[in-house]
């Protein structure tokens, strides 16, 4: 599967990703660190291999409970769009993270890339909600909700483990209801639209 607009395509990750993938996130390094999720003490800990985390996340979206796409820009790896902690059920929903290359940042490639997974969500996977947790000083990321018109939900102190320690969040959310046309749509025509 691939969805594509304009210079973005998404796509699932693959193994083959892996130089790409490498390059890009050495490279970036320093600017995504304060943004990534790690362990917590005593945790289960993460895969160290990018093999081990593709696989892992590959039989988590046969189970249905992840999606992991990678970004492309023109044909070339820049990042990651990921659905994760997907309840089906009564709930229907999924949690989004993203990151990307900052070479390509400020250029509107993460905001079509979260569109393009959310369409995909609502019309295609089922869910019904949506929702992106971002630490309140990521002004990058609080961007992309804003261009997107998701609304913020709520606060949620010491809420997830990032960069080796508990981290608020501030939580934004969107249902299938919120853009009957679609997330694409309503990001090329205006949020207010």
């Amino acid at each position: 599967m691939r969805l594509t607009s304009g210079e973005v395509t998404v796509r699932p990750l693959r193994l083959r990703d892996q130089a790409a993938w490498r390059e890009v996130r050495q490279r970036n390094a320093a600017w995504l660190v304060p943004w990534d999720a790690t362990v917590p003490p005593g945790s289960e800990a993460r895969p160290t291999t990018f093999t081990t985390l593709v696989r892992r996340m590959r039989r988590q979206a046969r189970q249905g409970t992840t999606y992991p796409f990678a970004v492309e820009v023109d044909g070339r790896f820049a990042g990651q769009v990921t659905v994760t902690n997907i309840a089906r059920g009564s709930a229907q929903f999924g949690s989004v993270g993203y990151w990307l290359d900052r070479e390509h940042a400020g250029r509107g490639v993460i905001p079509r890339a979260v569109a393009l997974v959310v369409d995909h969500c609502f019309t295609n996977a089922g869910l019904h909600r949506v929702e992106i947790a971002i630490r309140p000083e990521n002004s990058n990321s609080l961007r992309v909700v804003e261009k997107l018109g998701i609304h913020e939900i709520g606060y949620a102190p010491r809420y997830l483990h990032i960069d080796g320690a508990w981290r608020d969040h501030r939580l934004y959310a969107l249902t299938k209801e919120e853009c009957p046309r679609g997330l694409l749509a309503r990001l090329e025509e205006g949020p207010d639209t």
